[in-house]
């Protein structure tokens, strides 16, 4: 690497100790210097050379840090972001990028006055199984695709302790929190829809927000897309299900990355990304002679260290960036209620 680009984390709840840190860490390209822990020092313990800060203003005071990671609660984002560029920051920002879609055209618009960047972080473009999707298309074996279902679901009953996921505020709901990686998926294969409807449902006892959203997305070429989360899917369907003019493809949500990295398994690790046995995908398409053919698919290893490459290549070389500012504001126009 050319230079290294010092980092700086806003938070290090989950997505700190499991999305962010380690691949900061590990790539050759950054060096993550402090972290913002307001009451606890489990940052500092993880990684001791990092300098921990108890408060996000005394972060971006930090002169010698390029990139900060908004990786703080939904209804944050706009407010932090806009305040890291201000500070002459570049800003990886957590999805969803910001909860309306003018602050992004705002963050946006500031970044571009002052010659900074900001970036999506739109990890699941790099899961094995949204790999394995966007192999059989580029294959072509499908034919036109007429329709095509991304699911994303779980099954939690019980409402969680994190309130800005829970609360009835600004981003909260599973179609802010899970149906925003599936969303941005379709966008990023299918281009950003020409219509939409929207369904939503609060089905656990108590909840103050929705638990359950569907999206079909609609486009002029014929195509329908239809995207479903949950949080009350005991026995999950099949994550990914693609017909078209010459066969389908299904496929199960089998990428093991979060798995791994709760776990304490590094990104640099051998066998880091590589789907478990019997988690192929099934292809069933046609020939030009109208014979049939079935192929179960094996996953190609994935990492998320694949979206720090894009970062590093977008800041010191300028090149562009994985995810594009039009797909982001189709994504929140969407997303918004």
């Amino acid at each position: 690497m050319e230079r290294k680009i010092r980092a700086g984390l806003m938070a290090y709840g989950m997505s700190g100790k499991v999305f962010h840190a380690p691949f900061l860490d590990q790539h050759p390209g950054f060096e993550l210097v402090a972290i913002v822990e307001r009451s606890k020092n489990d940052a500092v313990k993880d990684y001791p050379n990092i300098i921990q800060y108890r408060d996000q203003e005394s972060l971006l005071a930090d002169d010698s840090i390029e990139l900060i990671v908004v990786n703080t609660p939904n209804f944050t984002h706009y407010e932090y972001a806009k305040a890291a560029l201000q500070a002459g920051k570049h800003v990886l920002i957590e999805k969803p990028l910001s909860v309306l879609k003018t602050e992004a055209e705002e963050l946006f618009a500031l970044a571009f006055r002052k010659n900074l960047q900001v970036f999506a972080y739109q990890n699941r473009r790099f899961d094995s199984d949204y790999l394995s999707v966007k192999e059989v298309l580029d294959s072509q074996k499908l034919g036109n695709i007429i329709e095509v279902h991304f699911r994303f679901d779980r099954y939690r009953p019980e409402v969680s302790h994190k309130f800005f996921k829970e609360q009835a505020m600004p981003g909260a709901g599973i179609l802010y929190d899970l149906g925003a990686h599936i969303i941005d998926q379709a966008i990023s294969l299918f281009g950003v829809p020409d219509d939409f409807v929207k369904t939503y449902g609060s089905n656990r006892p108590v909840t103050e927000v929705d638990d359950y959203a569907h999206v079909h997305l609609k486009y002029k070429n014929g195509l329908n897309v239809y995207i479903s989360t949950s949080l009350l899917v005991a026995n999950p369907l099949p994550s990914y299900v693609l017909h078209g003019t010459k066969g389908s493809f299904t496929k199960h949500r089998t990428d093991v990355q979060e798995e791994q990295l709760l776990a304490g398994i590094k990104p640099l690790d051998a066998n880091y990304g590589i789907e478990k046995p019997n988690s192929e995908g099934i292809l069933v398409y046609y020939d030009i002679e109208n014979q049939q053919h079935q192929e179960l698919l094996k996953a190609k290893q994935a990492s998320y260290m694949h979206l720090f490459d894009h970062v590093y290549e977008a800041i010191v070389h300028q090149k562009p960036y994985y995810v594009k500012q039009n797909e982001i504001i189709a994504q929140l126009s969407i997303l918004e209620k």
